[in-house]
């Protein structure tokens, strides 16, 4: 070969190879734009699974998953077969996580944070059989709801309910009953309408009777009367408004601002065999989570939301909460950019606080779902993995300001005055005056 021919061939081998890093370049750019973290391609060892079931109720603190999965979020961090499942109940998400994913069952949901406490300890399981549970990461702080029923619109019911219970005793005087409904007993639904009730002096389980109620059906139960109170996410107080059955009495972030409430939840089996996958599937719902945080993007989570395959219900009855606008559905009690509205990404909203799990523990304790001698401690360190949600943290490169630097958020102050202290929280139990456990 001549000298031209080899030095024209080295030209040509240096053209073709800029021209395609340019291209690579452009396409890497492009890529950046859609994905701000960059696209987590699966290494060669990378998840020992690209698939996973997650189970989910028809809620707004659901969203996560909806647009991890809609915007291809889960493919992105290599994990494309995920499936997100919508589950009839909070019992049926519990019975399917038993089964497991291999079983025809889940290996995940989006759940309420008991739930894997409950579930880990054989306290709502068949023949008290624990399955062991993992929290990876926190859904969501504040955006559930308390509603009451139109009957007792004159009362304009909201955080003090010491008319609601004067109302309530003079209907069971008159032979009806009185009904609270939550969505499964010991989860947060329950715990906030009972702490509710029970700082205006009525004791959930002797002045009320609480039932269970599926969130999707909690409005038509409310219609023909079952109810007269109850406490669930969005959409269904908005919803119960629109339809003139009822109103909203509080924000649950008015009892507790910045509570936590859903968690990302999953079979620790599934995640000890595959820990990669969980690590990829936590990835894409933290991505998910701060997308859904975006006001910008509030419209579009309504709207996916909305969407029959995941909530399935008027984008009408969705979009004004997610937006942070509440109408309590009284006259005159409209709240813009409500200081309680729902968080998916911001103030620490993903991390799952130990001190967290404790207070939800030490409810169940304060009502009989737990016994006052649970290792509270023990059950923590084995169910929450705070340490997997910071390893995912860091392979996103989060901003080390949104990262707690403890696992405790510290002492916790509640609408009555009430303060949760992570280190005793015995003296919280002795401070509460309705209560099915005695502290000495």
């Amino acid at each position: 070969m001549s000298k031209d021919r080899e030095t024209s061939k080295i030209r040509l081998s240096r053209r073709t190879l800029l021209k395609g890093t340019a291209g690579a370049a452009a396409l890497l750019g492009a890529v950046k734009t859609q994905f701000p973290f960059g696209v987590h391609v699966a290494e060669a060892s990378g998840p020992e699974t690209k698939k996973a079931a997650l189970g989910f109720i028809a809620l707004t603190d659901a969203a996560p998953l909806f647009v991890a999965k809609e915007k291809g979020i889960f493919a992105k961090y290599g994990v494309p077969d995920v499936e997100v499942l919508k589950q009839a109940s909070w019992g049926a998400t519990r019975d399917n996580l038993v089964l497991g994913g291999e079983a025809s069952g889940i290996d995940g949901a989006h759940i309420l944070t008991p739930m894997p406490y409950l579930i880990s300890a054989g306290k709502v399981t068949q023949n008290n059989v624990p399955t062991p549970m993992y929290i990876l990461a926190r859904l969501n702080l504040n955006g559930q709801c308390i509603s009451v029923g139109k009957e007792y619109e004159d009362l304009k019911v909201g955080v003090d309910t010491t008319a609601f219970k004067d109302a309530l005793e003079k209907k069971k005087a008159s032979g009806k009953s009185v009904k609270a409904a939550n969505t499964f007993p010991g989860g947060t639904h329950d715990l906030w309408i009972r702490y509710w009730l029970a700082a205006g002096g009525i004791d959930p389980d002797k002045d009320i009777e609480t039932i269970t109620v599926p969130p999707a059906q909690m409005v038509a139960n409310m219609k023909v009367g079952t109810m007269d109170c109850f406490c669930v996410c969005e959409p269904w107080n908005l919803q119960l408004i629109h339809q003139k059955i009822g109103y909203t009495a509080i924000t649950t972030g008015e009892l507790w601002n910045l509570h936590p409430e859903k968690s990302l939840g999953m079979r620790a089996s599934f995640v000890d065999k595959n820990p990669k996958a969980a690590q990829a599937i936590l990835m894409a719902v933290m991505e998910a989570q701060m997308w859904c945080e975006k006001p910008e993007n509030h419209q579009e989570v309504a709207q996916i939301c909305s969407k029959r395959n995941w909530i399935n219900c008027p984008v009408n009855d969705i979009t004004d909460r997610v937006k942070g606008r509440f109408d309590y559905g009284l006259p005159g009690k409209v709240v813009e950019k409500h200081p309680q509205m729902m968080r998916y990404w911001n103030d620490f909203a993903s991390y799952p606080f130990q001190s967290h799990d404790l207070w939800f523990i030490t409810e169940d304790v304060r009502w009989g779902k737990f016994e006052p001698e649970v290792d509270a401690a023990g059950l923590i360190k084995k169910v929450n993995r705070e340490d997997l949600w910071r390893e995912a943290a860091k392979a996103l490169s989060i901003p080390d300001a949104q990262i707690p630097t403890s696992t405790s958020r510290g002492k916790e102050t509640f609408f009555d005055g009430k303060v949760f202290d992570p280190a005793d929280p015995k003296a919280y139990l002795k401070s509460l005056a309705i209560k099915r456990v005695e502290i000495s």
